[in-house]
């Protein structure tokens, strides 16, 4: 079993396909596990479509009711996640890869090109998460079903998992980082817009008009439109694989 360990994190991973890697991170918020890119939410399976062209790795986030485990504590936030990601790189001695994501996967993309810029040839963000306004009172639905999730961790006491919450979606936007970060981004990006509640539009819109060196694909998910992003992914992929 691919499974390495990280500051007392035990984290699974999986490999398809030869070429210039990508790290991908998988969506459905905390709940992000490899099984999920073969959902019917996410339209492009990278672990499948990319591994055609590209060295693709996936990954159970730390704590998802997967393969990959972790203490909780009140400090976790962003910096956590982005932690295990950079371990992994180093793990498989991976200096320079692509990234991509989907949903909660922008917020970790992001949180990366922040901390190590140097390693992203370029990135894609599917549909990114994002908050316009203020934080609603209380923990989200989707935050309360990953936290009734949980098993095995007595540590995960209310007080910690409401500090958990707050560290992970008080700052509001796209959470992790803030928008004078987001402007001085030159990585090349290409987002995929959202279209939900979890995943406004007007945060995507937003994201395309603040990065730099941005491309942006409004419609993707189905049909024609969906059989043209792929073909747009690849080649924006393949464009920045050095």
């Amino acid at each position: 079993m691919p499974t390495f360990e990280h500051r007392g994190a035990t984290l699974y991973y999986e490999e398809f396909g030869q070429g210039f890697p990508i790290l991908t991170f998988a969506p459905a918020g905390l709940l992000s596990t490899i099984a999920v890119w073969s959902q019917p939410s996410a339209p492009i399976n990278p672990t499948t479509e990319l591994a055609k062209n590209f060295r693709v790795i996936a990954m159970d986030q730390r704590n998802a009711g997967g393969q990959s485990r972790a203490p909780i504590t009140a400090q976790d936030g962003w910096h956590t996640y982005t932690a295990d990601h950079i371990a992994l790189l180093d793990h498989l001695k991976i200096d320079r890869c692509h990234l991509y994501g989907q949903c909660i996967g922008g917020s970790f993309i992001l949180s990366m090109l922040k901390a190590q810029p140097e390693r992203v040839a370029s990135a894609v963000l599917a549909q990114p998460i994002g908050r316009v306004g203020a934080m609603p009172p209380g923990r989200s639905a989707r935050f309360q079903a990953w936290a009734e999730s949980l098993k095995d961790h007595p540590e995960a006491t209310t007080q910690v998992l409401d500090a958990f919450n707050q560290n992970l979606y008080g700052p509001g936007f796209v959470y992790c980082v803030d928008r004078a970060f987001v402007s001085t981004c030159t990585t090349p990006c290409l987002v995929l817009a959202g279209n939900d509640e979890a995943h406004p539009l007007p945060i995507s819109e937003e994201l395309a008009k603040l990065l730099p060196n941005c491309e942006f694909i409004r419609e993707w998910k189905t049909g024609d439109a969906l059989t043209s992003a792929r073909a747009r992914v690849t080649e924006f992929l393949s464009k920045h694989a050095r």
